[in-house]
């Protein structure tokens, strides 16, 4: 994808080089995970934005990615009702887990996720 390494360059610096959630260090922990996927945006603007990004550990990204996990509008992890809670335990996501910051241009987009992509029911 024409663009990626911008978007993950600037998610790096928008994020302190630690995961949003955990705050992992090691860079090669790390994914740029988009919050309205990529084949979703309208725009290449929109793909690139760093507010429809966050910086999450690889089994994080994976699970927001699935819409297994999602983000309230304070930050707080939202997890679906279709990721076991042994899944959960064996993966360290846990309901106390929250995002370091978020802001309104986050916020809007972390409401497309929870409508669109996050698994609400079994």
């Amino acid at each position: 994808r024409i663009g990626q390494d911008v978007f993950r360059k600037a998610l790096m610096r928008y994020w302190e080089g630690a995961c949003a959630v955990t705050s992992v260090r090691k860079s090669a922990l790390l994914r740029a995970s988009h919050i309205i996927p990529w084949a979703d945006c309208p725009s290449d603007a929109e793909r690139l934005n760093v507010h429809n990004g966050i910086l999450l550990v690889a089994t994080l990204d994976a699970a927001f990615d699935q819409g297994l996990v999602s983000f309230s509008d304070d930050g707080q992890v939202i997890i679906s009702p279709t990721l076991s809670p042994e899944d959960c335990c064996a993966a360290s996501i846990d309901s106390g887990m929250r995002l370091r910051r978020i802001n309104d241009e986050i916020r809007a987009r972390l409401s497309w996720h929870r409508t669109h992509l996050f698994r609400t029911s079994l």
